[in-house]
This record gives C-alpha cells, sequence and structure tokens, in this order.
C-alpha cells in the first residue's frame, strides 16, 4: 500500500529498512520524543495485521522517515498513529505525513477516530497536530518511563465529523 503526496511517498516497510527505522528512532533528535522497540519488535510487526507499518521517502527515492499505525482491526473504529519519526528536520515533512495520513484515514477507511500520543513537553510535535486538527483530550500522567524517570503523555485525536467539517 502507498500514501502519496506532492513530495513524498510512504510505502510498506520491507525487513531491509528496519536498519534505518532503528536508527532513526535511536537518533539524539528523535530519541527523547519517541517510544523505542527493538529491531526485532519492528520486525513482528511488518506481519501484525492490525499495524501498518511505513517508510517514507522523498520524492528521489530517500528515506527521510517512518510512521506505525495501529488498531486496524479495532471495532471501535479507531486508528493510533503509533509512531512518526522524520530524520529530515525543517522540511515540514512531519506535517505534510500528518495531514496525507489524515486524509487516508478519512477518505479510505472507515475510521471513526484517529488519536495518537506525545510526550508533554513535545511543543513542536503538539503544534503540528493542532493546527492539521487535533484536540486535545487529556494528559496520562507520569504514564511512561523512560528508563529513569517517569514521563506524562497527551492525548490528542480527531473525529471523522471534524475532519469532514475542515
Amino acid at each position: 500500500m502507498n500514501i502519496q503526496t506532492d513530495r513524498l511517498a510512504l510505502r510498506n516497510t520491507a525487513i531491509t529498512d528496519l536498519d534505518f527505522v532503528v536508527n532513526t528512532e535511536k537518533d539524539n533528535e528523535n530519541r527523547a520524543f519517541i517510544g523505542q522497540w527493538t529491531f526485532e519488535q519492528h520486525q513482528e510487526s511488518l506481519t501484525d495485521k492490525n499495524i501498518l507499518h511505513f517508510i517514507i521517502e522523498d520524492k528521489l527515492g530517500e528515506k527521510v522517515g517512518y510512521v506505525i499505525l495501529s488498531g486496524l482491526l479495532d471495532s471501535n473504529q479507531a486508528l493510533c498513529i503509533k509512531r512518526i519519526a522524520i530524520n529530515v528536520k525543517g522540511q515540514g515533512y512531519g506535517k505534510e505525513v500528518m495531514e496525507s495520513i489524515v486524509q487516508w484515514a478519512f477518505e479510505k477507511t472507515p475510521v471513526h477516530r484517529l488519536w495518537l500520543d506525545l510526550k508533554d513537553f513535545n511543543q513542536r510535535a503538539r503544534h503540528i497536530y493542532e493546527s492539521i486538527g487535533f484536540v486535545y483530550e487529556g494528559t496520562l500522567r507520569d504514564s511512561y518511563y523512560n528508563g529513569e524517570s517517569y514521563e506524562s503523555m497527551i492525548v490528542m485525536s480527531v473525529l471523522r465529523h471534524e475532519y469532514c467539517n475542515s
């Protein structure tokens, strides 16, 4: 499956992409903001029918990031943007990918609710999500242990009728 934008393409992640994925996740500019999976966890997700794992490429075919969606089999039609990591900063790729996922979810699937969580100190991401229609739902206080301390997570979502009315 592919999702296209003017500048980017999202394609299914292959096992040969997983070194890139793990390195992007562990990059110093990304590590503090996203959860960490092992190579094996990413590999298992490639065959999980509840997950879509995408590589993000520019029009030259260069990998610029990845995104994971989960909840494809959710009976409540709630799709989670589990993770997005961009390794080429300052180009607007993150916002472009998020807009394309929202459009795809509400125009090509029966999804009712698209949601995500983010660390409460990630103001840059929160601003992007709000700018494309995500609404703050609440804070899960001290809900994520990063190996050294607890961090709070913000939950945000956009509903089908909110997308259709925008």
